[in-house]
């Protein structure tokens, strides 16, 4: 897979689709390697006339991966306090990972859609960068708002647990994550654990999420931006997500102007296959409907 280099990092990243469609660029969550985007997820938005890019977040997959530790609790507790939480990067310096990508592929302007932290980090890029930004989807995320959006008592538990230690484990992870956030009605243990030892053998570096994690607590409220932000917006939660509960969703449809909102009824902090077709309808409706 072709390697960026931008904003002082390297990052892992692919494409499918004409690349003389409409750029699609895809964040991944905390954690997440671009591989679990799922290639026929992509393979259906390219369909609909877009070129898809997925790319790893810095500190994830193959893209380059820090040498430092992080204490994510004194970091949530110092951003809480308003203090400088130390942090060796935010979540705006993954938003330039991002622009820096898209420099890189020679893309004037890209519609984004991110997940979870992704959606994030796309905030972010669309706050920053409004010309770079055809359209924004925003799913399973929120505004870093911290009166919304927050995880169960078990969501929080199951995050914060000790991580795998061996290829098994990490497929032991998986599925135990998938029955506390996932979609209870689409929870496949098989599949879950062949995607699990593929992100194992690909690779696996934890205290590389505990640094994104820190980023997340340290890049605080985007509110105020986000009520000034005038690109069009989708916003898509599920109703059974317990890892950023829907309320996240909500409040990111409240607070962008003309936003729209997508409630998906049973579906959890997750994108089980039998969803896509709602999913890559909406998304790809939005992003036709908005062609910037």
């Amino acid at each position: 897979m072709p390697i960026a280099r931008v904003n002082g990092v390297e990052i892992e990243h692919d494409a499918v689709g004409d690349p003389a469609d409409p750029t699609v660029l895809l964040f991944a969550g905390l954690g997440m390697q671009m591989i679990e985007w799922d290639p026929e997820f992509c393979r259906m938005i390219a369909e609909r006339g877009f070129r898809v890019v997925r790319f790893d977040n810095r500190d994830a997959g193959l893209s380059t991966h820090l040498d430092v530790r992080v204490d994510v609790m004194a970091v949530l507790a110092a951003a809480g306090a308003g203090g400088d939480p130390g942090v060796p990067y935010t979540l705006t310096d993954m938003a330039e990972d991002a622009v820096g990508l898209l420099d890189h592929l020679g893309v004037e302007r890209a519609h984004m859609v991110g997940v979870s932290m992704g959606g994030m980090i796309a905030q972010t890029v669309a706050l920053n960068h409004r010309d770079r930004v055809r359209a924004l989807v925003s799913i399973m995320s929120m505004t870093g708002d911290p009166d919304v959006g927050q995880p169960t008592p078990e969501a929080i538990t199951a995050l914060l647990a000790p991580p795998a230690r061996d290829r098994d484990e990490a497929g032991e992870h998986k599925v135990h994550h998938a029955h506390t956030w996932g979609s209870p009605a689409f929870i496949d243990e098989d599949r879950l654990r062949t995607v699990a030892a593929r992100l194992w053998d690909r690779a696996h570096d934890p205290a590389a999420t505990a640094r994104q994690l820190a980023a997340i607590f340290a890049s605080g409220s985007r509110s105020e931006g986000l009520r000034r932000l005038d690109v069009p917006t989708l916003v898509i939660h599920g109703t059974e997500d317990t890892l950023i509960q829907p309320s996240g969703g909500e409040r990111t449809a409240e607070v962008v102007p003309d936003a729209k909102m997508l409630i998906v009824e049973g579906m959890g902090h997750d994108l089980p296959p039998q969803l896509w077709p709602r999913i890559v309808d909406a998304v790809t409706t939005h992003m036709t409907d908005h062609p910037g």
